[in-house]
């Protein structure tokens, strides 16, 4: 009966350790724009590393939004890459970056942050709960639906465009942060 018992504790014990080591995995650091992101550094600590982020660095610094992504949060970033900010017409994210147009600017990008510390689970949890759709309010105080499209999930903007997530779940100390093809764009 004790062997029994002892081999039930054994069991319970290494199920216990294989369950918190597949739970520090999920969390493990992702590469983006070919530099770690480590879950023990905040978002702007990360995203100075991202080479696919190099213009969403310098429209956070010229909003002014630096000290804000550095705070504890939680935040959920939606962070379109350099190619998301190209594909936007010609001129204007230098037009965004002048000092004058800070309010327009930082209406953009506060667009693509959410309160809160949202992953793929949380999210895919949303849409099924919602039908297929979720309406997720942002920090900015507009709308994003998030739907699901196969495995990856899409969101529309309130001007009717629409960015997939390329990369999910990017883990930070302060949020999560998911890459996305495009910019964003508030009423």
């Amino acid at each position: 009966m004790t062997s029994t018992q002892t081999t039930r504790k054994i069991a319970s014990f290494s199920l216990a350790l294989v369950m918190s080591a597949a739970s520090v995995a999920a969390m493990a650091d992702v590469m983006v724009g070919g530099a770690p992101m480590l879950a023990s550094k905040d978002i702007i600590d990360n995203a100075v590393n991202s080479k696919d982020h190099t213009t969403l660095v310098a429209a956070v610094k010229a909003a002014g939004l630096v000290d804000t992504l550095k705070s504890p949060g939680p935040f959920t970033v939606f962070a379109p890459t350099n190619a998301a900010f190209d594909a936007l017409p010609a001129g204007t994210v230098d037009t965004l970056l002048k000092p004058e147009n800070k309010p327009a600017l930082t209406n953009i990008l506060t667009y693509h942050v959410v309160a809160g510390k949202w992953d793929a689970a949380a999210l895919s949890k949303m849409i099924k709960d919602g039908k297929g759709m979720a309406s997720i309010k942002t920090v900015s105080g507009g709308t994003l639906v998030a739907k699901s499209n196969g495995s990856k999930i899409m969101l529309s903007d309130e001007k009717g465009g629409m960015a997939t997530v390329t990369i999910a779940d990017v883990y930070q100390s302060n949020g999560v942060i998911h890459v996305i093809d495009k910019v964003l764009l508030p009423k």
